[in-house]
C-alpha cells in the first residue's frame, strides 16, 4: 500500500516519507489484482474498497500458511536463479541483492567470454538502465535505487584489478611504458556540494578510464570553487558533475553560473538520477551556453553543457567534445538544435497556465 500511495503522491508534490524502505516493493512488482484492490484503498473510489481488500488479505494469508509459510519465496528465488546469467544480473541489480553478484560477473567472463568492461557497458548497464527508468516514472524510489547501486558498486570492485592487469598487459604488448600512458584528454569529475552519492560517477570514471581518458576523481560534496580551481589546474579537457538528490540540480545550475562568471570554455558534462535533458536544456543550459572563440586555426565552439544519460553514453559524448573542431562544432550544433527545441515545448505549455487561489483550488 505504501508503494502505491507514493506512486500517485509523488508526482502530486510530496517530497518527504517516511518508511520501511528495506519492505518497500516495486510498484510494478505488485500483482495486477492486489494492485487494483489497493488503488481502489488509496484513491476511495467506492465505498467498499476497504472490504475487499481486507478479503483479499485475508485469502492471502490462508494460502500462505497452506503453502508452509516461505515456501513461495524459495520456489521465487529458485526460479530467478534458473534463468541466463545476463536476467540474473538484471534481478540482482533491480532487486538490490548482492549475495550472488560477484559469482555471476565471474561467470559472465568464463563462460560468455565477456571482457570486463563489456561486461559493464552490457549486462551490468542493462541492469542500471532498468532501474532508471522504474525510478524516472516513479515505481521505484530513492532507497531502492540506492541498494541497486550498492549491487553495481561491487560488482564493478571485482571487473577494476582484473581490467588494471589487461591495460597493463596491453601497453606492454604495444611497446608502451604501463605507468606512462599516452591519454586522449583528462576528465575531472565530481558529485556536487550537498549530495553523498557517487556510484554512477565512479562507474563512469572506469568507463573514461578503460577507454584511455585521464579521469580526476573529486569525489563527493564538492564546492563549486574546488571544482573550478582543481579544473585550471589540471587542465581539464571536460567537467562532470553527477547527483542523485533534487537539490543537486540547483548545485549544478549555480556551478554552471560561475564558470560562465570566470570566463571558462571546459565543456560540462551533467549526470545522475534526477537530471534529464529538459533540465539541462531550461534551467543549466542557458548559464552556460556553447560559443565560440577564434583561434589560429579558426573558430572553436567551447563551454556548453551536455547531459549524459548513463556511464554507457560517456565514452561516445566525451570524444565528440575532445575531437577536431569541425567535429565538435557538429556536435554542438546538434545538442543547441535540440534543447533550444525542449526549451520552446517546455515554455509553450506555460503560457495559458492560469494559478488557482487556494479556495478555487
Amino acid at each position: 500500500m505504501h508503494s502505491v500511495f507514493l506512486y500517485h503522491a509523488i508526482p502530486k508534490g510530496l517530497t518527504m516519507a517516511i518508511v520501511n524502505a528495506g519492505a518497500l516493493p516495486i510498484y510494478t512488482d505488485i500483482p495486477d489484482d492486489m494492485r487494483q484492490l489497493l488503488e481502489d484503498v488509496v484513491m476511495n473510489v467506492a465505498p467498499e474498497a476497504t472490504e475487499k481488500l481486507l478479503e483479499f488479505a485475508s485469502e492471502l494469508k490462508e494460502k500462505k500458511a497452506q503453502k508452509g509459510g516461505t515456501g513461495g519465496a524459495a520456489k521465487a528465488v529458485e526460479e530467478w536463479r534458473t534463468q541466463g546469467v545476463e536476467k540474473r544480473l538484471e534481478h540482482s541489480l533491480v532487486k538490490g541483492i548482492d549475495k550472488f553478484i560477484v559469482d555471476d560477473v565471474q561467470e559472465c567472463l568464463d563462460d560468455l567470454q565477456l571482457k570486463p568492461l563489456e561486461v559493464i557497458e552490457g549486462p551490468l548497464m542493462a541492469g542500471m538502465s532498468v532501474v532508471g527508468d522504474l525510478f524516472g516514472s516513479g515505481k521505484m524510489f530513492l532507497p531502492q535505487v540506492i541498494k541497486s547501486a550498492r549491487v553495481m558498486k561491487k560488482a564493478v570492485a571485482h571487473l577494476v584489478p582484473i581490467m588494471e592487469i589487461e591495460n597493463r598487459r596491453k601497453a606492454l604488448e604495444e611497446g608502451l611504458d604501463p605507468d606512462r600512458p599516452n591519454w586522449a584528454g583528462t576528465v575531472l569529475l565530481a558529485t556536487v556540494k550537498g549530495d553523498v552519492h557517487d556510484i554512477g560517477k565512479n562507474i563512469v570514471g572506469v568507463v573514461l578510464g578503460c577507454n584511455n581518458f585521464r579521469v580526476i576523481d573529486l569525489g563527493v560534496m564538492v564546492p563549486c570553487d574546488q571544482i573550478l580551481k582543481k579544473a585550471k589546474e589540471e587542465e581539464a579537457d571536460v567537467i562532470g558533475l553527477s547527483g542523485l538528490i533534487t537539490p543537486s540540480l540547483d548545485e549544478m545550475v549555480f556551478v554552471a553560473q560561475q564558470m560562465r562568471k570566470e570566463g571558462m570554455y571546459v565543456p560540462l558534462l551533467i549526470g545522475g538520477a534526477t537530471t534529464s535533458r529538459k533540465h539541462t536544456a531550461v534551467k543549466i543550459w542557458p548559464q552556460y551556453e556553447a560559443s565560440e572563440r577564434m583561434e589560429s586555426s579558426g573558430s572553436v565552439p567551447v563551454g556548453g553543457v551536455v547531459h549524459v544519460l548513463d556511464a554507457s553514453r560517456s565514452v561516445v559524448v566525451v570524444n565528440s567534445l575532445i575531437q577536431s573542431a569541425e567535429k565538435r562544432i557538429e556536435y554542438m550544433e546538434d545538442i543547441k538544435e535540440e534543447y533550444d527545441a525542449l526549451r520552446e515545448d517546455y515554455y509553450s505549455t506555460l503560457v495559458d497556465k492560469r494559478w488557482l487561489s487556494l479556495d478555487e483550488a
